[in-house]
């Protein structure tokens, strides 16, 4: 049975590959124009900054060097029931130097389209072990973000040699913008 985790908890991966769904519905009156939210992944190294620009796995840049990440493919839209964009971690193949792996999500064109997170209803992360199809844990984003247009969903660290998963659900103003300052 999967964990239903709550904001600032931290449990231990069982798999070393896995899945991380991401997903969300809008509220379809807040613009008038579709929302096209976006998976972004920061692999990161000691210092808590990108290993390299490589390192950065987004829409335009779909897998790390290693094959360690792989974005499958932005949605555009957020059409649909379960899972809007995915992105398939084997840690087994994760880069020696790596220690965090932030899982961000963000409003593209958030300025011309006047678009917040406040606007956005049943945001979710899960994780699903891909040898056995089953969701190991998920964290639900039941905050109100009225004017945050990029949210950090959360992080997979490695602590003692143990990876573990963090829901972290914190939101930023700045859009991508702000997690790529943060992070290079």
């Amino acid at each position: 049975m999967a964990i239903n985790l709550k904001k600032g908890q931290r449990e231990t991966l069982s798999s070393g590959k896995f899945t991380v769904g991401l997903g969300w519905d809008t509220n379809e009156t807040a613009t008038g124009v579709d929302f096209d939210l976006d998976a972004s992944i920061f692999i990161l190294g000691e210092n808590k900054k990108i290993l390299s620009d490589k390192h950065f796995i987004f829409y335009n840049n779909l897998i790390s060097p290693n094959g360690a990440v792989e974005h499958t493919g932005d949605n555009r839209t957020g059409e649909g029931d379960g899972d809007d964009e995915s992105v398939i971690i084997d840690l087994s193949k994760i880069d020696s130097g790596a220690t965090e792996i932030c899982i961000v999500v963000t409003i593209d064109d958030y300025e011309a389209r006047k678009q917040n997170f406040g606007q956005v209803r049943n945001a979710f992360v899960r994780i699903v072990d891909d040898l056995s199809n089953t969701e190991l844990m998920k964290f639900e984003l039941d905050e109100d973000f009225s004017v945050e247009t990029a949210v950090e969903f959360g992080r997979i660290y490695k602590r003692n040699g143990e990876w573990k998963f963090e829901a972290i659900g914190t939101g930023v103003k700045g859009g991508l913008e702000e997690f790529l300052n943060k992070y290079n």
